[in-house]
């Protein structure tokens, strides 16, 4: 982890502002790392210092930093800090990839969800967007995206052909070269290279018939079953970052959610 040379501060709250003290703190730690002070793995200021900061008690704060850390914004560390939760691996398979080997319960097998697929990209360009993916992203149809395809494979399996789509505008120096040699994953690229932290997201899933692009890409006869996933990738404030459509081949794979209450 890592720590800033010099500490950058949040503005004192609004004493005329009628929201919870704890929501106001809560929205000024995210225009810090917003603002690109604190970047992914760099420790936040100590709480005595953000609570005086903000002219808060420890204790709102607190309540302000719980928030961010159910959120996946913050990790905290016992006895060191609290620091801008990274995009890894390790996140990545546990909020955003659902697409395990089948099995039934009652198997006795091990946790099969910390294999991290292999991805190919096979087609990257920049284009005038859809009206589905202009809606979805918030932009007009005149702007332009970049088109992104992604191959993605578990044991030498192709299990998923995923279509991404992103506004130039907010990932301007994006290049093809950028996107395939990232160092880490592609919420990760998003968060280092671009200050876009992806916090959820939004999915919808159907049945669909393997269409032509799908179907060479996932392997799969033309019309065959295959699962469909749309999902919008949302940072701060709900704002969308990716929209995103997922073919899964369900062959020999599932599409796997935990549910459980906040």
């Amino acid at each position: 982890m890592k720590a800033k040379s010099q500490a950058v501060l949040p503005n004192a709250l609004a004493p005329e502002e009628t929201e919870p003290l704890y929501r106001q703190a809560k929205r000024e730690l995210q225009k810090l790392i917003e603002a690109r002070h604190y970047g992914p793995s760099e420790t936040l200021p100590s709480e005595a210092s953000l609570a005086s900061a903000l002219g808060i008690s420890i204790g709102t704060l607190r309540h302000a930093v719980d928030e961010l850390v159910h959120e996946h914004v913050l990790i905290r560390r016992q006895g060191k800090g609290t620091f801008v939760a990274p995009h890894n691996p390790a996140r990545f398979l546990f909020q955003f990839f659902h697409v395990e080997p089948r099995w039934t319960f009652g198997d006795e097998v091990l946790d099969r969800r910390d294999e991290y697929p292999s991805i190919e990209c096979i087609h990257f360009e920049k284009a005038v967007p859809t009206e589905e993916e202009a809606m979805a992203l918030r932009i007009k149809a005149s702007d332009f995206v970049f088109r992104i395809e992604n191959r993605l494979l578990l044991q030498d399996q192709v299990v998923m052909h995923d279509q991404l789509v992103l506004s130039v505008t907010l990932f301007r120096q994006l290049t093809e070269k950028r996107f395939i040699e990232r160092p880490n994953t592609i919420y990760g690229l998003y968060q280092t290279d671009f200050g876009i932290t992806v916090l959820r997201a939004q999915e919808r899933a159907r049945a669909v018939s393997a269409n032509r692009n799908s179907a060479r890409v996932l392997g799969v006869p033309l019309g065959a079953p295959v699962m469909e996933v749309h999902r919008l990738a949302l940072s701060f404030e709900d704002r969308p970052v990716e929209y995103r459509v997922s073919t899964i081949n369900t062959r020999h794979h599932d599409y796997v959610n935990t549910l459980a209450k906040k």
